[in-house]
């Protein structure tokens, strides 16, 4: 029984995450104290009970909250620690719905990599938020999509059928898993390669007329972009209200994807901002990675290690977030991290297995 303690590092979702996909994988059972300890709310919310529902399904294993001087039972929202012993993951048709804003992806997370690795195509319907400012967006993964995979097949398909912002939710994607006829490929991503293409997309849906030309226009200003690298995306209003502001820079090597969120409290301008100086301190580094992708690479960079297949990627940072998701892999999987600073311009990222 591996035993993980939930406010360790930056003490969120994450460790829950990877200890569910990492324990189907794996097949080693684990308990988790202090879900989320460092959160406002900690504990489970309805994105994490769906994770955990979620991990039940696809491996048939059992969770249970461990409560003290109890037997345990049913695990629910709000509980601060649990225990999960897996199964074995089946490729299959699942449906998981978060029933709120929270968001989808991170259900997607939780099983990608059990569920590549069974044997069979897996076919996923998610509802719930797919674009909020505390989790990677369906924008995001779809663009990263083609990182997991490495130099192998493509592994992973996404169809975003309906947006869905905080606090509403009702987003809805459906997902494809194709498991690789040969192994999780190895992860090779130290240059950028060729500058291809930029450009950004305002999302919005029911929110005041001219938000999406003031955020544009701020973005042709900063990065004297053309017309046609501005995308005006108006949305259904019963998608709304909501306002995600996305920059995609595609490169021979790697597509990395930025977004600001909209809210009352911050003007078009505030949002477009935020973004402008986050996209600026991409493009001032060389590492192709950026900080949010370094984290989600770490798992499939490990599989791979483990199947002889070794990999390493160069990073612009490494986030509290990615240092603790490190942590987690590295007690159900026989290897280590190895991180390489590179002067001040980020660090290379592999394993030793």
């Amino acid at each position: 029984m591996i035993e993980l303690d939930g406010s360790a590092g930056e003490g969120g979702g994450q460790i829950l995450r990877t200890a569910l996909a990492l324990s189907l994988a794996s097949g080693q059972p684990f308990r988790i104290d202090n879900i989320r300890a460092r959160r406002p709310k900690p504990g489970l919310l309805r994105q994490h009970l769906t994770c955990v529902q979620a991990a039940v399904a696809v491996g048939g294993g059992a969770a249970e909250t461990i409560a003290r001087n109890s037997e345990g039972n049913e695990v629910r929202l709000g509980d601060t620690c649990l225990q999960f012993t897996p199964g074995k993951a089946r490729s299959g048709d699942y449906e998981f719905a978060v029933g709120s804003a929270g968001s989808c992806t991170l259900v997607l997370q939780t099983v990608l990599w059990p569920l590549a690795l069974a044997q069979g195509v897996s076919n996923l319907l998610l509802r719930g938020g797919t674009h909020n400012p505390m989790a990677p967006s369906l924008s995001f993964l779809k663009h990263a999509a083609p990182c997991f995979a490495g130099d192998g097949d493509a592994l992973l398909e996404l169809e975003l059928r309906r947006h869905g912002f905080y606090p509403a939710g009702g987003g809805e994607a459906q997902v494809r898993i194709h498991p690789p006829a040969q192994g999780i490929a190895a992860i090779n991503l130290t240059e950028r390669g060729k500058p291809l293409r930029a450009w950004a997309e305002c999302l919005h849906a029911g929110i005041p007329r001219g938000v999406a030309a003031r955020e544009l226009g701020v973005l042709k200003s900063a990065f004297g972009w053309a017309d046609d690298q501005l995308r005006d995306r108006g949305l259904r209003a019963n998608e709304g209200p909501g306002n995600a502001l996305v920059v995609v820079l595609e490169y021979e090597n790697i597509t990395e994807v930025f977004a600001s969120y909209g809210d009352k409290a911050t003007s078009a301008e505030q949002v477009a901002h935020r973004l402008v100086k986050e996209v600026r301190g991409y493009l001032a580094h060389a590492a192709p990675v950026g900080p949010h992708l370094a984290d989600q690479l770490m798992i499939p960079l490990a599989l791979a290690a483990l199947q002889g297949r070794p990999g390493q990627y160069f990073a612009t940072e490494l986030t509290e977030h990615a240092l603790t998701n490190a942590r987690v892999i590295e007690k159900f999987l026989p290897l280590r991290f190895v991180m390489k600073p590179v002067d001040a311009k980020g660090v290379v990222i592999s394993v030793n297995a």
